[in-house]
């Protein structure tokens, strides 16, 4: 029995290496703010729901809605980087692929991109999915490393306020 114990120690570290490398933990950032991933630092400004893109019976109806996401990609390597194509992900886990069609987008960054080294790339990336609340997923050129920005439900609309008729500030 004294020699089955150190066989059984052996194979239970033998074992306990065999679950493979761990994943990376993918950091989480909120809009606004510079998201280093690998040699790329990604920005999100802003974003934009839309019904259409377009005019007239030439316009582009989406199957949910127009969702632009306005970034910004640098390129701090030493080479030309590719900028990879970015997915959303609902909270429900359902994930959404870019639209790699850009006809009607305002200021399209283009789907397949590069940026020279201490360059940047400009513009808006489109999706097309129903209003919700996001996380945008990046990666660096060679896509080992990501990360995740919140993208909180916003349609830009501001309230007003307002005033009561006897409220001194109306005039």
């Amino acid at each position: 029995m004294r020699k089955s114990v150190p066989v059984l120690c052996a194979a239970a570290l033998l074992l306990s290496g065999c679950s493979g490398p761990a994943k990376p933990t993918i950091l989480q950032y909120n809009m606004g703010e510079k998201v280093p991933v690998g040699h790329l630092s990604y920005t999100i400004f802003e974003t934009q729901w839309l019904t259409h893109l377009g005019e007239g019976p030439g316009a582009r109806v989406p199957q949910n809605r127009f969702f632009l996401v306005r970034l910004s990609a640098v390129n701090g390597g030493s080479n030309d980087a590719p900028i990879p194509t970015l997915t959303l992900e609902d909270d429900k886990g359902q994930k959404y692929e870019e639209l790699s069609n850009g006809e009607g987008v305002p200021q399209w960054i283009g789907f397949l991109r590069t940026a020279r080294p201490a360059d940047s790339v400009q513009g808006n990336v489109v999706f097309d999915v129903p209003p919700g609340h996001y996380k945008v997923t990046m990666t660096d050129e060679d896509q080992s490393h990501a990360a995740r920005v919140d993208i909180p439900l916003s349609f830009g609309a501001e309230t007003p306020e307002v005033l009561s008729p006897g409220d001194p500030r109306k005039q």
